[in-house]
């Protein structure tokens, strides 16, 4: 087919628009891609994405963000890139600076940097500075909660009573939760009454279920806290009565600690948990409040006991009261004691669940003396008919470290403030049941070395004859 000229200089012009209208198009594409960015985490549980609390905790930061990153290793490098990339891409002013300790002297004497490893971090917000081991999620976000803590963060922890030990080793201990809460710039101190007095810094005042009463003059300086606006952790154990002298202070916060252990019947519920003790309780449902929202899991509770209003009062002393959480239905409160033959009794002073918990309670005004400008706006107060969960035993089971951190958070007021985990690999783990692991060994140990045999004859039988 023959071609006119006119023909062939349309083609000609045809191909020069195309040409032109490609390389235009890369052109734009290649300009996009340099100024814009958009990542896809199709990983399992989105383990190469910032946690929601990591993304919140930025939210709330709103100061420049920077960590000096001391290494000359690509690698490293490499690897610094890719955790700073997931924060710079939710904080845009989160910088990291590479400096080399053998040239960067100044700077690396500043930063206090000694290089026994082959790399050294320092993140540095709000005019703070603090050494990091690594640059994992948990490490950086609780680094930046620590830097953005005030100065006046004081947990004073009441001892002298037989209450929970914060450096103890024993399975009724706190350490393990003293090392939680010091990681997230909690400064804690503990106090016996008889020699001193509340500091005037404490921001909070934790009694954690003493085994012995106080004296009076113990009494009336935990009473001259709370009237004077400081906020109170009160963790309590069942007892006939376990108050140990501070009925009045349940009464003045218009609440009635309920003798005996509640005891749950869900035997359903307890054996997918896997709980044999019936006082060991379950919780799976939260009443809506800031300490219980983020929490996504289950809690147990051991030898807890029930907390009930005072009075039928709305408020006692201009406390406001919400429950936080509370037994199941088929619960009840057993006052006789735990024994395998246990039945519900109401006429030997059993109460009937559900039954509330815990309870947070908070007022506007915290003095008495409503004229003196320099006292607390507002108060909070946090009481639990257990202690037993924060203990080194139970802290790790299901989300009670999250509820604890969450309920000092919220008695300090940083009400934004979160605690960071770390977001497991659900894919990390194969689980096979001895059917399984018989087949799969069945077929290693049997199947493949005969089908490798038969296929090795055939061959050889093939060579042989051909």
């Amino acid at each position: 087919m023959k071609l006119s000229a006119q023909t062939r200089f349309q083609l000609t012009l045809q191909k020069f628009i195309f040409l032109f209208l490609f390389m235009a198009s890369l052109g734009m594409l290649a300009w996009i891609s340099h100024h814009y960015s958009y990542q896809f985490d199709l990983t399992a549980n989105q383990r190469h994405s910032l946690s929601p609390n990591s993304v919140d905790l930025l939210q709330v930061l709103d100061k420049r963000i920077t960590i000096n990153a001391y290494t000359t290793d690509d690698v490293t490098k490499k690897a610094v890139d890719e955790i700073i990339r997931r924060y710079h891409q939710i904080k845009s002013d989160f910088d990291v600076r590479y400096l080399n300790p053998d040239i960067d002297i100044e700077q690396a004497q500043i930063d206090g940097i000694v290089m026994n490893k082959p790399f050294a971090f320092v993140i540095y917000y709000n005019g703070r500075m603090e050494h990091i081991d690594s640059l994992s999620e948990q490490v950086i976000s609780n680094a930046l909660l620590r830097l953005n803590r005030r100065d006046n963060q004081q947990v004073t922890f009441i001892t002298g009573h037989g209450e929970r030990e914060l450096t103890g080793t024993d399975n009724r201990s706190y350490s393990k939760f003293e090392h939680q809460l010091s990681a997230k710039g909690f400064n804690l101190q503990t106090i016996n009454l008889l020699e001193n007095k509340i500091p005037e810094r404490t921001k909070l005042l934790v009694i954690a279920a003493p085994g012995h009463a106080y004296l009076e003059g113990e009494l009336k300086k935990i009473n001259h806290y709370i009237a004077h606006g400081g906020n109170l952790l009160w963790l309590t154990d069942p007892g006939t009565d376990g108050l140990y002298g501070l009925k009045k202070l349940a009464s003045s916060l218009g609440l009635q600690l309920q003798a005996g252990v509640i005891v749950d019947n869900n035997t359903d519920l307890r054996n997918t948990l896997n709980i044999q003790h019936p006082a060991i309780i379950p919780v799976t449902e939260y009443f809506p409040h800031i300490i219980t929202n983020t929490l996504r899991y289950n809690t147990l509770f051991p030898l807890a006991r029930g907390i009930s209003p005072l009075t039928d009062k709305n408020t006692v002393n201009d406390w406001k009261a919400e429950a936080l959480f509370s037994s199941f239905g088929k619960s009840w409160s057993e006052t006789d004691g735990i024994s395998e033959d246990m039945v519900f009794n109401a006429s030997s002073g059993d109460i009937a669940g559900p039954i509330t918990i815990a309870v947070a309670l908070h007022r506007n005004r915290a003095a008495t003396d409503s004229a003196s400008s320099s006292l607390p706006t507002s108060q909070r107060v946090v009481v639990i008919g257990d202690s037993d969960f924060l203990s080194n035993t139970y802290l790790g089971a299901s989300a009670n470290l999250n509820l604890g951190l969450n309920i000092f958070n919220w008695l300090i007021g940083d009400d934004d403030f979160i605690s960071v985990d770390v977001r497991p690999s659900p894919d990390t783990r194969l689980d096979l049941n001895d059917t399984q692991l018989m087949i799969i060994g069945f077929g290693f140990f049997f199947v493949l070395p005969i089908l490798l045999f038969i296929s090795g004859f055939s061959i050889w039988y093939r060579r042989k004859n051909n």
